[in-house]
């Protein structure tokens, strides 16, 4: 439609709309300086001493990223990164002044336990994992006084430089420990810095200092300082036991970022930290886990080098660590084990229960404890219940209580409808979408999300307004007004009050965490009303400027939603990457799926407030034809775009897998190939011609008619494999492995089987790693009838059941590759224990280094090699 065409309403109409666009375009402005810390500046590598230096961290993430050749276990880079942490702690020791007593020790841990991890049992072993340690006291202070511990692990992933995960953590860390020795602080209570070297094999490092660590019951409190990304919002991801870790944060931190909502979502992400060992399985240490966020699409990749830390982040942290420390060393709640557990629970409530909190744009922090929320989170729904009433006290004949209450509640199914809607209609687009385009074409250039599913949401919410318009214009309905405002607009109000208080209540009821979002909601839309009331009286009910006066009232709350909806999306946006390789068909469409319902949501929160009073002037068919066909639009120019870049980059697996038999003899050889999201090998090899050509392959390669790997030759990522499940499988040569090492891993008795008077046996084994030399990980997958083993207690852990095999137990084995593993398994029958063994080399060879440089530069590939051999006992 021309808009010299237009009505004068659909021209005002219009009008509004941009206006409203233009507001929330500001306002997204802002929000996007606070996500990338644009208001921070960095302190240079010559401040002053007494401050923390971003600069000065960084020079550390260098060396510990660029100077030093990969901090994985199995490469000589770990022990590197080792003795540079270890020497820079002790230049910090050297300048200490006479009131300070600092130790410095480094420690080798080992031992065996089982854990669940990504709904999978797994039992892990290990030994000779390097932990740094410095504890920083006064000279007064004893060795049993509480201490609060800062946490942060130097090792990183297979492949990965590990610049944000995590030499920003021990960057910060050691720029922290600098800072307490330089500021001339003297801590009231002990401070202990643990650099682990091994949390990216399931939180070893961190395990063995719980474990065995002299100084481990007298941790008083913990911060777990972590990156899922490089920089951006540092969030309090976790905090607990109890509410007190929360509270002391609120309080210290000078950028405070943190939502008590993130605790009700992390358990449901794929993953786990340190914070798990600390305050979870191996103690109940209150505490913190603090997580950059933004730059997911470099975790655990080759692109996470120094160049992507995002400038600010680093100095914020530091800022935020050093004031949250002083707060937790003179905090009178800081106790040892014995004390914690001593602690009447009624005198110290705040100790057991969580809290409510949420951060503004990292400029405050509202907390309050939850038996506070119990009061202000149920207060909504009784409003929302007794305004029926005093509607009626006010004007009983204007106001029958039963007539406005069930308008009311035609409100709610109203809202809910138009809330419903708006996910519905950008999932829809998604699915259609993708009949004529790939998937993710948005993943490169996340805006392209917003704009596809933000204006089909905002089409969706629209949709019940234009329809009851339409029903009530056909029959001519017509109504009296009510405190001077249209009766269906009172009761649309009214209604989404009560969605959104209610919401609230059923949040809270839960036993969830959060709740902070809808409560804030109906602060917001009272204050919008009382606001919209006012300018009715002033400009009357039909002027621009009555709903205008709403949604300027609204403006802090529509600030706050943008940012937490857009740490949402852009969260996932960046995770959709690494989500797995579901199989079709349902894998084809889960991240368009799921990024279009998650949009739909922030969408929700953003603009659902505002549409029970906006709808009015927005469902107009002119504006709905103009969403309708901007959303068209923006699918179609979508489906041009190229889903990765060197910024957003496709992950891919490369295993180069051999079969060996005995210790010394090769039977197979392949490459494995896997994509760890929506777009196959069939993507890879038609915009890699090259490699589809070296793997002997055609562009038009097909899925269906290639062999597949099968699961069992992804053991060694266990239980990560689980991502991987459409995969291909292609012919190699074994070239020269055989004159690379002269033994392969290999598995044997070492001395006769023992067998018990109750008919089980004892069969005692002997594991090998050959003469590799950069072992990252070890697994067993041992099945038959097996009752007990040396590891874990003697306890196997819950058996795997892989569907159409037999049920199983997996050991990750890791550290030191050139001692034997001595180990038993008990059998509870004579029936054969097989056990798979499969070792994860990091070294390549010629070939696979070759295959390995022919995939374009918008990829990124984990590549390995994988020797896997079975044995019958």
């Amino acid at each position: 439609m021309a808009f010299w065409k237009m009505s004068s309403r659909d021209a005002t109409a219009f009008k509004f709309l941009f206006s409203i666009v233009s507001i929330y375009a500001l306002m997204s402005a802002i929000v996007y300086s606070v996500l990338h810390m644009k208001f921070i500046s960095p302190l240079p590598a010559n401040a002053p001493l007494e401050r923390f230096s971003e600069a000065r961290a960084v020079e550390h993430i260098r060396v510990l990223a660029e100077e030093i050749d990969g901090r994985q276990e199995g490469r000589p880079g770990l022990k590197e990164a080792a003795t540079y942490i270890k020497s820079q702690l002790e230049m910090v020791k050297e300048r200490a002044g006479p009131n300070l007593r600092i130790e410095v020790e480094e420690t080798q841990v080992d031992g065996s336990f089982s854990m669940m991890f990504l709904g999978h049992s797994i039992s892990l072993g290990y030994r000779n994992h390097t932990n740094i340690l410095m504890r920083i006291s006064s000279m007064n202070s004893l060795d049993t006084d509480a201490s609060v511990l800062m946490n942060a692990h130097y090792d990183s992933p297979v492949n990965s430089p590990g610049a944000g995960d995590c030499g920003s953590c021990v960057a910060s860390l050691l720029e922290l420990a600098r800072l307490v020795v330089d500021s001339g602080w003297v801590p009231p209570r002990p401070v202990i810095f643990l650099f682990n070297g091994a949390e990216e094999l399931f939180m070893l490092g961190s395990h063995g200092f719980m474990t065995k660590h002299k100084l481990k019951d007298t941790i008083g409190a913990f911060i777990n300082v972590e990156a899922s990304g490089t920089g951006g919002i540092d969030l309090v991801c976790q905090s607990g036991p109890g509410s007190w870790p929360s509270y002391v944060y609120s309080q210290a931190a000078v950028y405070p970022m943190a939502q008590s909502s993130a605790q009700d979502v992390f358990p449901v992400i794929p993953g786990d930290t340190d914070y798990r060992m600390f305050a979870e399985d191996y103690a109940d240490i209150p505490g913190l886990d603090i997580i950059f966020l933004l730059g997911g699409y470099y975790y655990h990749t080759t692109f996470d080098t120094v160049d992507r830390i995002v400038p600010g982040s680093m100095q914020a942290r530091g800022e935020n660590l050093i004031s949250v420390l002083k707060a937790f060393t003179s905090s009178s709640k800081l106790k040892v084990a014995s004390e914690r557990k001593s602690l009447d629970v009624d005198a110290n409530s705040d100790m057991v229960e969580r809290a409510v909190f949420f951060d503004y744009l990292t400029w405050f922090i509202v907390y309050y404890p939850r038996r506070v929320a119990m009061v202000l989170h149920n207060i909504p729904a009784a409003l929302f219940l007794c305004v029926p009433f005093f509607l009626y006290m006010m004007d009983p004949r204007t106001h029958p209580w039963l007539s406005t209450f069930w308008a009311f509640l035609k409100g709610v199914m109203h809202h809910f409808a138009g809330i419903l809607l708006g996910m519905i209609f950008p999932v829809l687009f998604a699915v259609i979408r993708l009949f004529f385009a790939y998937p993710m074409s948005w993943f490169a250039h996340s805006y392209l999300a917003f704009l596809m599913f933000i204006p089909c949401s905002f089409f969706g919410f629209l949709i019940p307004r234009a329809i009851s318009d339409r029903v009530s214009h056909f029959q001519g309905v017509s109504s009296k007004k009510i405190m001077k405002v249209e009766p269906s607009d009172e009761a649309r109000f009214w209604g989404a009050f009560g969605f959104y208080a209610f919401a609230t209540s059923a949040y809270f009821f839960a036993g969830l965490n959060g709740g902070f979002m809808t409560f804030v909601i109906c602060i917001s839309m009272l204050l919008g009303w009382i606001a919209f009331c006012l300018s009715v009286k002033s400009y009357g009910y039909n002027s621009i400027k009555s709903p205008m006066f709403y949604v300027i009232a609204l403006v802090p709350y529509l600030l706050y939603s943008l940012y937490f909806g857009g740490i949402l999306a852009l969260l996932l946006i960046e995770k959709t990457g690494m989500m797995g390789a579901i199989p079709p068909p349902y894998g084809f469409y889960l991240a368009d799926v799921a990024v279009a319902a998650v949009i739909g949501i922030v969408t929700g929160l953003c603009l659902g407030p505002i549409i029970p009073i906006c709808d009015r002037w927005l469902a107009k068919s002119s504006i709905l034809k103009f969403l309708l066909h901007f959303t068209v639009v923006m699918l179609a120019v979508s489906s041009q775009f190229f889903p990765y870049s060197k910024d957003a980059p496709k992950r891919v697996v490369l295993q180069h897998t051999f079969i060996s038999a005995g210790g010394n003899e090769i039977t197979g050889s392949s490459y494995d190939l896997a994509v760890i999201d929506a777009n196959s090998i069939e993507f890879v090899f038609k915009h890699a011609p090259e490699v589809a050509k070296e793997l002997h392959v055609g562009p038009s390669f097909s899925l269906g008619n290639a062999e597949a790997s099968p699961q069992e030759a992804w053991v060694a990522l266990f239980p990560i494999s689980c991502v991987i499940t459409k995969n291909g499988r292609f012919p190699a040569k074994a070239n020269n492995i055989s004159e690379r090492y002269s033994q392969f891993p290999h598995l044997q008795t070492h001395k006769p089987q023992t067998t018990f008077e109750n008919g089980t046996r004892r069969v005692h084994l002997e594991l090998s790693l050959g003469s590799l030399e950069e072992i990252w990980v070890t697994v067993l997958n041992i099945t038959g009838p097996l009752s007990g083993w040396s590891f874990a207690d003697g306890k196997p852990p819950a058996p795997e059941l892989p569907p159409g095999g037999p049920p199983s137990y997996i050991l990750r084995l890791s550290g030191n590759s050139d001692e034997k593993w001595n180990f038993w398994l008990e059998a509870s029958s004579e029936e054969e224990v097989r056990v798979d063994v499969a070792v994860l080399d990091q070294r390549l060879d010629e070939e696979t280094k070759h295959l390995k440089g022919l995939f374009p530069k918008w990829s990124d590939v984990i590549a390995y090699t994988s020797f896997l051999s079975t044995y019958l006992f």
